[in-house]
């Protein structure tokens, strides 16, 4: 079962999402200025990730799927990598580089099957 895990981050918060394992899957886009828009944040998440199409920039000619959605996109060092994007198109989740596609999308689907019933750990 995965988990959220809240951190306190200067003047405000931030989560990760960990696998069962304890390895990070995905992290919150930006420092959130209350605990309150930290949980909203984490709502977010485990709503839009288990609805949400996915889009793979990485092609040719990909087509464009409606919000939520996962993209899938190369950085500047040439990893691939993934950010969930809410309804409103704002992105709510982003991953680590990959280097291959395939470690990719398996980040995605660990993503959609670490937010069911994940446990949501407060800062200390």
């Amino acid at each position: 079962m995965g988990k959220f895990v809240i951190k306190k981050s200067g003047n405000g918060f931030t989560f990760s999402l960990k696998a069962g394992n304890g390895e990070i899957i995905g992290v919150g886009g930006e420092v959130l200025n209350a605990l309150a828009t930290c949980r909203n944040s984490i709502a977010s998440v485990t709503e839009n990730a288990q609805i949400a199409g996915v889009e793979d920039q990485t092609v040719d000619g990909y087509a464009t799927e409606k919000c939520p959605k996962f993209e899938i996109y190369l950085d500047k060092a040439g990893e691939y990598r993934f950010r969930l994007k809410a309804r409103n198109g704002e992105p709510i989740l982003a991953s680590e580089g990959y280097t291959a596609k395939a470690s990719c999308k398996n980040g995605i689907e660990s993503v959609r099957k670490n937010v069911v019933d994940a446990e949501v750990v407060d800062p200390e």
